[in-house]
């Protein structure tokens, strides 16, 4: 009935099998791939005519999880799956970015992959799988896809690579790389490192380029046998326009170009613009030689090569700088006092006013994930309004863009955080994007690091990042550091790191052609590294390490620890006892199941009143010791007094006070406060209390004379 067929390799120790021709059949393409034993379907669909009016590729990736998959149910009140989670996000942009740079340009038709994780074996991360599903979804389509793609994990344990850990491996880890390209080249890095040196780091995506050839092979062997006719695609021929455009406007683009200042730079390049249109689209002609969307192609096109050409004859770049030159920084720190740390980050026309907010266990964030519920105490959020380009747009929920930037910093931070039995806060940091020309999201990192700092977080080391770029035309090449938004959009690569003095702890790289090089992967590398070290000398103008001690305004919290059987005690039934504890002192309590508690206030003489009320529930009485207690009960034989926590304990009539006590009441009654000496435990463990010695001023023993004479002839 079905026309099946299977690839099957031994891969990192674990079957990978690729599998089509029985599900989805419908779809242009549609592959299972089963690694160890989750199980992830990736399904392709491209329309047969291209999307009218767009001068881009309209390629949409949806990577989703079902909760079935790790035999769960979801969360929440309507038990189904719902918004993208960040994984889901996140992966989403890791299978995009290095297939959308493998459609033949020019290709215009609406495309879309969805990867859907139908098993997780708890053991095996389903990304890896997805991104490789999709490739040989594409490769099997038809679509003009110069793939395919493999892709592969490498982690750093024990100073070995290590080809797709287990996910139980990933806390050994120093590394966790995902890298992806094809047979001859890298497309894209994606990494969190705990301070590599660069020659790890590209040892490390060389390892994952050379561990996923095999995949490629089982792709190929797979498509060989079930691939569909290749569409018929042929992009447009636009040379004449290009050369009659490119005679009419090179001196004046060129001229753009040498503006420094982006918004003069885009008016001139709009009059240039103004120009074309006129000239190749004049107003009232019915039936012009070439149609509005050629010529925006071919402005772009030529855009993208004069700039290049410029960069690749002269060494100079737009805003006038050399290749290796980092634009202009002034960083600021303690700039919005009242918050906990702030920290406003420049660098050239890119900007980013980033806070940190210091809270409590009660912030923390659960992650509902197929590998199970977890929390999260490092928070990292990215913001990016479109006043920050001059321009109008959406302001609403955060985009994959705003989502994988922030990601990106939080990877490059998360290393050189503090351990939480260390600095027990649960930390979240808001960067505000109000400019940007280049990078914004390595101001980012510049900014949390600096923010952090200035709260008083223990950063082990300050961070800093930078992003570098590649022009490459035949066997000339330059490589760009700190590049321009410009230069990003005309470039070769995109090419983010950072990280601190001593190594890298994030490596992000978007390459678009297939001619990238370990040679020039390594320049780019040393030339980051130069231009990271003089980004933190800039940082460290404003503050160079942590301040010693917490904001004004943010909480202290202080730790201590109560046997894992008194926790109950504390909590009370339904939760009265720490309801009564957190209302009366004001400070916020949290308790762990191993016995931690956390109590947190901006005020120490609450957290010492929580401190206190809990010590007296799990602690147990000293004999011989003395306490303040309230007396709650009277009765003919003596006074029953309330004297740590919750324990009560007779203090008998006879040692209410010195001489013979008639009635109780002529000495005590109900409520008053009394210094008790916890004197021992009658035969049946009651608790015996004495008044009389103590004096109820002080609360000091009275020592009786003899004793004390005796005490002070022995001193």
């Amino acid at each position: 009935m079905f026309n099946q067929h299977k690839v099957e390799i031994e891969w990192g120790g674990r079957p990978l099998i690729l599998e089509t021709g029985r599900i989805a059949r419908q779809a242009d393409g549609a592959v299972l791939a089963t690694y160890g034993e989750t199980v992830v379907l990736a399904t392709v669909v491209s329309a047969r005519e291209p999307k009218p009016g767009i001068d881009f590729f309209p390629l949409t990736v949806n990577y989703q999880e079902k909760t079935f998959a790790a035999g769960k149910i979801p969360g929440g009140y309507f038990k189904r799956e719902g918004r993208p989670t960040e994984k889901e996000t996140l992966t989403s942009r890791l299978i995009d970015r290095p297939i959308r740079p493998l459609f033949v340009e020019g290709y215009k038709n609406d495309t879309q992959v969805i990867a859907t994780v139908l098993q997780h074996d708890l053991e095996n991360d389903p990304d890896i799988v997805a991104m490789i599903a999709s490739s040989a979804a594409l490769t099997l389509s038809g679509v003009p896809f110069m793939g395919p793609v493999g892709a592969a994990r490498v982690g750093y344990i024990g100073g070995e690579y290590v080809l797709n850990p287990h996910l139980d491996e990933m806390d050994e880890t120093k590394l966790d790389l995902v890298v992806a390209g094809t047979s001859d080249a890298v497309l894209m890095v994606e990494s969190e490192a705990q301070q590599l040196p660069e020659d790890v780091m590209l040892g490390a995506v060389m390892f994952g380029h050379k561990s996923f050839q095999p995949v490629i092979n089982a792709i190929i062997k797979l498509a060989e046998v079930a691939a569909k006719e290749p569409r018929e695609f042929l992009p447009e021929d636009l040379s004449a326009l290009e050369g009659e455009m490119l005679k009419l406007i090179e001196d004046d683009l060129r001229a753009a170009y040498k503006i420094t200042d982006k918004q003069e730079r885009y008016a001139a390049v709009d009059a240039v613009k103004a120009r074309v249109k006129e000239t190749f689209l004049p107003e009232g002609e019915e039936a012009p030689q070439w149609t509005p969307d050629q010529v925006a192609a071919v402005f772009k096109a030529l855009q993208a090569k004069i700039v290049r050409w410029n960069i690749l004859d002269t060494g100079t770049r737009i805003d006038g700088r050399d290749l290796k030159s980092v634009r202009p920084i002034v960083a600021e720190v303690g700039t919005l006092p009242r918050t906990h740390g702030s920290a406003i980050f420049t660098r050239g026309e890119t900007q980013a006013i980033v806070v940190a907010t210091l809270g409590t266990g009660e912030d923390e964030q659960y992650v509902d994930a197929l590998t199970g519920t977890y929390k999260e105490t490092f928070l990292l959020h990215y913001n990016f309004p479109p006043y920050s380009v001059g321009e109008t747009g959406r302001v609403g929920a955060p985009g994959r863009r705003e989502i994988g930037h922030g990601k990106l910093a939080w990877r490059a931070i998360h290393p050189l955080l503090p351990a939480q039995d260390q600095f027990p806060y649960t930390i979240r940091v808001v960067s505000e994007i109000t400019e940007s020309n280049g990078s914004s999201s390595m101001a980012t990192v510049c900014g949390t690091s600096l923010a952090l700092m200035d709260a008083g977080v223990p950063l082990a080391k300050p961070v800093a990042g930078i992003a570098m770029g590649l022009i490459k035309e035949g066997d000339r090449f330059a490589v760009l550091s700190d590049i321009l938004g410009d230069e990003d959009h005309l470039g070769d690569m995109d090419f983010k790191v950072a990280g601190t003095a001593d190594g890298v702890t994030s490596l992000q790289m978007d390459i678009k052609i297939t001619g990238i090089t370990e040679e020039i992967m390594k320049v780019a590398l040393d030339q980051a590294r130069d231009g990271r070290l003089h980004i933190l000398g800039e940082m460290a103008k404003a503050l160079s390490e942590s301040r010693s001690e917490l904001g004004e305004f943010a909480p202290r919290i202080e730790v201590m620890t109560i046997p894992t059987d008194k926790i109950r005690d504390v909590i009370g039934t339904g939760g009265k006892v720490i309801r009564e504890i957190v209302e009366k002192t004001g400070a916020k309590i949290n308790i762990e199941d191993d016995g931690t508690v956390k109590i947190a206030s901006s005020n120490p003489k609450e957290i010492e009143a929580a401190k206190k009320w809990i010590h007296s529930i799990t602690a147990e009485p000293e004999v011989g010791q003395i306490y303040e207690g309230t007396v709650v009960k009277t009765a003919d034989f003596g006074a029953f007094v309330n004297f740590f926590g919750p324990r009560d304990g007779l203090v008998h009539i006879s040692q209410l006070s010195e001489g013979r006590v008639q009635k109780t009441t002529d000495v005590v009654k109900e409520g008053d406060k009394v210094f008790v000496k916890l004197m021992g435990f009658d035969e049946r463990g009651k608790v015996r209390l004495s008044m009389k010695v103590v004096d109820q001023k002080t609360g000091k023993e009275i020592v009786p004379e003899k004793k004390q004479h005796k005490e002070e002839a022995e001193g």
